[in-house]
């Protein structure tokens, strides 16, 4: 993989890991509309994922699986378990990149980390149209569909395509400005209410490379 691509694969990661509940009366709604209930309604969440990307080539990456957390607005973790471990977490203020096996760990603000991406909206409590423009997708699937596009030119995403299944996002397709899709589906899901205190904070390891972006 190109440092590149490498560097976009992290900044997807940041975008990614999501829960839903809602009534089955909110189900039939346009997704959209079922979207947005999400954001307003789920504080936190914690729960399974699964993921790949697909090169413009059609060459599928090796899935890769994990665990989430999130707690509105801003903090949240991505944590690839398999086949080889990488993290991103963030505790509102400070976003960290962890990956094992260059024993390094970026940090960086926030918000100047995320901008118009996924996680500006799935983690946070804005409006998608507030960074994306936002339209209805016919049905997939037995998914229920809406397309992303964010308003600013961004490399690491150039489109968003969210699944809704009875209520809660079930699966996220992110296409990059290189032409490849990264497939995440939710695997489980369920509320939380409390996490621990160092749940969004990364303490790595005394010879990890610690490198600080303005």
């Amino acid at each position: 993989m190109t440092g590149a691509n490498a560097s976009v694969r992290r900044r997807l990661l940041v975008g990614l890991g999501v829960l839903a509940l809602s009534g089955g009366a909110a189900w039939a709604a346009p997704a959209i509309e079922q979207f947005e209930q999400f954001v307003q309604t789920v504080p936190a969440a914690r729960g399974t994922f699964e993921q790949f990307t697909v090169g413009p080539d059609g060459r599928t990456s090796r899935a890769q699986t994990g665990v989430f957390a999130f707690d509105r607005p801003g903090k949240f973790r991505w944590d690839i378990q398999t086949p080889q471990p990488q993290l991103v977490a963030s505790d509102g203020r400070t976003l960290y990149q962890h990956d094992p096996d260059l024993q390094q760990l970026t940090v960086r603000a926030l918000d100047q980390s995320i901008g118009s991406s996924p996680a500006a909206i799935l983690f946070g409590q804005g409006k998608l149209q507030d960074a994306f423009e936002v339209s209805e997708l016919p049905d997939d699937d037995g998914m229920m569909w809406l397309r992303a596009v964010p308003k600013r030119p961004d490399a690491g995403l150039t489109q968003l395509d969210i699944g809704m299944r009875e209520g809660r996002p079930a699966r996220l397709l992110l296409v990059d400005g290189f032409g490849q899709t990264t497939r995440i589906e939710l695997l489980t899901l369920r509320a939380q209410s409390e996490f621990g205190a160092n749940e969004f904070v990364i303490d790595p390891p005394p010879d990890t490379d610690v490198i600080r972006l303005q």
